[in-house]
């Protein structure tokens, strides 16, 4: 027996067309709540040993919740008899409604699991390189994967209305024209749509890679489906379109592995002995836990002609640690020449005529000084440093 009969028997003052739904509509709304609440007791008691059903339950909370109720609402809806003023717009209106929260549902859902792969894979670890890897994938995929589920509720939604339905198919005579200018027109859109796809699979960023782009150093700190955002070393952002990564080319300190070399720069006179040095760099890099410890060493790489320049190349786990390691590596050398060797740093050298013999007495008591026709300029020069443009 239908159940707007049962009640209509049973209680003669529920004769109007919307009294029945009204009276079912408490009473179901309430067991929706009471699924609601008995259905979240039980995922949090099943996902104390799973993190990840754990994050996606936290993930479609709300969303269920609503469902739920909107499910309730349509069961009320549907004893109404057919020809009930306005039902029509209602039932329109309650479908969109749980187009709407099923579509909404879906893409927490991606957004969940996508949240518990992060979780699961945390960045503060020092080798974090499988980690990076596996929440850029799971970034850019579950983003791109929510998009498509929002574009297809969307597209679900105007489907509902005859109209709509109708201009598409008036439309297919002209597809090709359309086709070429939406072709033209989300050409950018696409373009960094599958530039997502190609950087989720490929990888050649991450999240907190260490980059040199636009002749800026910074940090990989967020990967969208439009947009890379690059942490600039002093906090500026720098926001790069996705294209950009797939046709352009810059640098990645830490494509595969975090580790760096160093390089430090120094010009000294010719006359300084070097043994020495390696010394104190050994003991630069023994006193600063920036050093990996992997290596540390001192060469002479050029011969100018006023003096020479060594480098120093000294490894560190991290691009953070190695900036920090070569700046103590050059301060404490520059000390230790400075401290231990201060006639050693670099000078510039001039040659001076023998006074004549018709000279002045001035002259004469500065001639014992003159050896060999040369004379030695205590001043210090100024060399470049040879480092290049770094970050700091």
């Amino acid at each position: 027996m239908h159940v707007v009969d049962w009640l209509s028997e049973r209680f003669p003052f529920l004769q109007t067309d919307w009294m029945p739904a009204l009276v079912l509509v408490l009473p179901l709304m309430l067991l929706a709540e009471l699924a609601f609440r008995v259905g979240r007791r039980v995922v949090r008691r099943a996902s104390q040993r799973a993190p990840m059903v754990a994050s996606v339950g936290r993930a479609i909370e709300a969303p269920a919740h609503v469902a739920l109720q909107l499910l309730a609402l349509n069961v009320a809806w549907q004893q109404l008899p057919v020809d009930v003023a306005g039902q029509a717009r209602i039932e329109r209106l309650l479908t969109l409604l749980l187009i709407g929260v099923m579509t909404w549902l879906l893409a927490r859902a991606v957004h969940g699991m996508a949240r518990g792969v992060a979780d699961a894979n945390p960045l503060a670890v020092s080798d974090n390189l499988a980690a990076r890897r596996i929440q850029t994938q799971t970034m850019v995929l579950s983003r791109t994967v929510q998009g498509l589920v929002v574009l297809i509720g969307a597209s679900l939604m105007l489907m509902t209305f005859p109209a709509v339905r109708q201009i598409g198919a008036s439309l297919l005579a002209s597809a090709g024209v359309v086709g070429i200018v939406a072709g033209f027109a989300a050409r950018p859109v696409l373009g960094n749509l599958i530039a997502g796809l190609q950087i989720g699979l490929s990888q050649p960023i991450r999240i907190d890679d260490v980059v040199i782009v636009e002749n800026e150093w910074g940090v990989i700190e967020e990967i969208t489906g439009t947009y890379v955002v690059v942490r600039i070393w002093d906090q500026r952002r720098l926001v790069v379109p996705l294209q950009y990564w797939i046709e352009k080319p810059f640098q990645n300190w830490t494509r595969s592995t975090s580790e760096l070399i160093g390089t430090v720069f120094l010009w000294v006179d010719f006359r300084m002995p070097l043994a020495p040095l390696r010394e104190a760099l050994a003991r630069a890099c023994e006193s600063t836990p920036h050093w990996d410890r992997r290596f540390a060493i001192l060469q002479v790489v050029e011969a100018g002609e006023k003096a020479m320049q060594l480098r120093c190349l000294v490894t560190a786990g991290s691009a953070p640690a190695a900036w920090d390691l070569r700046c103590h590596v050059r301060e404490y050398l520059i000390d230790f020449v400075q401290r231990e060797y201060p006639e050693y740093l670099p000078r510039h050298r001039a040659e001076l005529d023998p006074p004549a013999s018709g000279a002045a007495p001035d002259a004469q008591r500065a001639a014992p000084l003159v050896q060999g026709g040369a004379v030695e300029m205590e001043t210090p020069s100024t060399p470049g440093n040879g480092d290049g443009p770094q970050p700091a």
